[in-house]
């Protein structure tokens, strides 16, 4: 058995090793080109970042070190972590380690719970969040090593270190912040002896007496733990880390674009528009009517929320987990029965407007409607959840960059006078 910090040790020199060779023989080709439409539009496809920890290849969704996630969609999120930075799920002792490892680091400091009291008390939750993230820099152990000399070859050390240390904590703040912002009473302290997502469960404090909340909350966070480095969160979490700032620096920064409407805050905006359906047809409209509102909703400069992907062609398959789950748990809900049906009409009816390149779902159709099943009703808590989970992924590409020796983020921008000369030539 290998804990996951030896499993690292043991691979890293053979991964430096590799991409040495890799760039030495092969430094000069061209991999990628780039054109001013791409230019303009978001860097949209350039392939200018390298993540091993996770692909998204658009005709098969998340693929996780070589796993696609349907294949690993029921492990715990502590597993999924172990696999993201060393390539291989844990085995059970492994796990255990892992497991014990995050329980003796969970406790958060008190100048934490003193800072987020000190709040306004309409704080949004990322804001509590980030801020809570920021103010734990104070235990960096990266900056402290930094500090004292340390070599480039152990960056990676010190940097699981700060990984482990917020992953531990992050499910105790992140539930404080929903009893403290939403009125739901003390703070309740994690329990010994469980696993990370059902313990985020036990101190949310929201009923689960047949266990299935916590069933939901395993997938939810193995689901959106990883997906590439290409995407806000991930990518500007990779920029700020790649100054060698630490792993709070880091994380805050990328949760903080996590937070915007573009990103992390879809799921709320796909069960709005649900429950707005729903209100309109005085519960779960017919197909036909799903129709014409979604035709009606199109005519009106809208999109359908929840559907396209900047990346995928297909049914993402993470929304395929989540309405497998909702199908044996939420049966009968006219909420998860609306995004159902909606699935069932919706893409049909997307394919009729040309320019729509990906009529399928995404993973934020799906995942805001089980959440209100099970009593998670407060929108602006949402992208809190997705945040807890993303870091997992996040943190292990720090950690592999950090062990890689990946140079500073520093690409290379041009006026748009540069731009019109090059292409009048």
């Amino acid at each position: 058995m290998a804990t996951l910090k030896e499993k690292l040790a043991q691979i890293i020199p053979g991964l430096r090793e590799e991409i040495k060779a890799l760039v030495k023989e092969h430094g000069a080709k061209v991999i990628s080109e780039v054109t001013i439409e791409q230019l303009y539009g978001g860097q949209r496809g350039i392939k200018c970042l390298v993540c091993d920890t996770s692909e998204v290849p658009p005709d098969k969704g998340l693929i996780i070190r070589e796993k696609p996630i349907g294949e690993i969609k029921d492990k715990l999120p502590e597993e999924i972590f172990y696999l993201l930075c060393t390539g291989e799920l844990p085995d059970a002792a492994a796990l255990k380690a892992l497991q014990t490892d995050l329980e003796a680091r969970q406790e958060v400091p008190t100048y934490v719970w003193d800072v987020l009291k000190a709040m306004p008390n309409d704080s949004h939750p990322m804001v509590m969040l980030n801020t809570a993230i920021l103010v734990m820099e104070k235990e960096s152990i990266f900056r402290k090593k930094y500090n004292e000399g340390m070599k480039k070859d152990v960056y990676w050390d010190a940097t699981l270190e700060d990984a482990l240390n917020l992953i531990a904590r992050l499910p105790n703040v992140a539930a404080a912040i929903y009893r403290m912002r939403f009125n739901k009473g003390n703070i309740i302290p994690p329990k010994k002896g469980v696993d990370w997502s059902a313990n985020y469960v036990h101190m949310l404090g929201l009923p689960d007496p047949n266990g299935e909340f916590t069933k939901l909350m395993q997938l939810y966070l193995t689901l959106h733990s990883d997906h590439e480095s290409g995407n806000v969160s991930a990518a500007t979490t990779a920029t700020v880390s790649s100054a060698l700032s630490d792993l709070y620096y880091a994380v805050s920064a990328g949760l903080s674009g996590l937070a915007g409407p573009l990103h992390g805050l879809a799921n709320q905006e796909c069960l709005s528009w649900i429950l707005e359906t729903n209100k309109k047809f005085n519960g779960k409209p017919t197909p036909d009517q799903l129709k014409t509102y979604a035709q009606e909703t199109l005519n009106a400069g809208r999109v359908v929320p929840g559907y396209g992907h900047a990346v995928l062609r297909i049914t993402d398959p993470r929304f395929d987990a989540f309405l497998a789950f909702g199908k044996k748990y939420c049966a009968g809900d006219p909420v998860f029965e609306t995004v159902a049906n909606v699935f069932d009409v919706v893409p049909e009816v997307l394919k009729q407007v040309q320019k729509i390149k990906d009529p399928w779902p995404n993973v934020d159709a799906g995942s805001g409607a089980l959440l209100y099943h099970f009593g998670m009703k407060e929108f602006d808590y949402y992208t809190v959840l997705f945040s807890v989970s993303r870091a997992l992924g996040v943190a292990a590409q720090a950690i592999i960059a950090r062990a890689m020796g990946y140079p500073i983020v520093r690409p290379k921008s041009v006026p748009t006078k540069w731009v019109k000369a090059q292409a009048a030539k």
